[in-house]
């Protein structure tokens, strides 16, 4: 499995263990545990499940098994946008979780989504090359091969 993709996974797992310690949080205070300002944590659980653990690792299996130029000396080609997606990715998350749960200034959640929303866009010009039909547009083994 290749470096990035490690710390893909990595990286949600992280975010899968943060998203369940918030949730975890919010239904002890709905169970009457005495944990005020538990629903702060609710911005937060939702992005790091949805976002950190479900489109991290996603992203961190399609960079290992996307299609591959084999006869080059990059085969995965330019990887700098896909490191760039999982910088922005990490950095956006914290802020956009954190800043309404600690009551930060509206700007800090927003820079945050705007930098998860580049994160995906950068993914996306990674991945997109790699994206390409084969001589003839039949797969080996497809409908219509001969």
């Amino acid at each position: 499995m290749p470096r990035l993709s490690r710390w893909f996974v990595r990286s949600a797992l992280a975010y899968l263990m943060a998203g369940f310690t918030a949730g975890a949080f919010i239904l002890f205070q709905k169970g009457g545990a005495g944990m005020p300002g538990a629903w702060r944590f609710h911005a937060a659980h939702i992005a790091w499940l949805t976002i950190g653990w479900s489109a991290q690792l996603a992203m961190g299996v399609a960079f290992w098994i996307l299609p591959r130029w084999f006869r080059s000396p990059r085969p995965r080609g330019d990887v700098r946008p896909a490191w760039a997606s999982w910088a922005l990715m990490n950095v956006g998350l914290p802020a956009a979780g954190l800043g309404p749960a600690l009551r930060l200034p509206d700007a800090v959640a927003l820079s945050g989504q705007v930098a998860v929303a580049l994160a995906g866009v950068a993914f996306l010009l990674h991945a997109w090359p790699r994206l390409k039909a084969l001589a003839g547009g039949v797969e080996p083994g497809g409908v219509g091969d001969p």
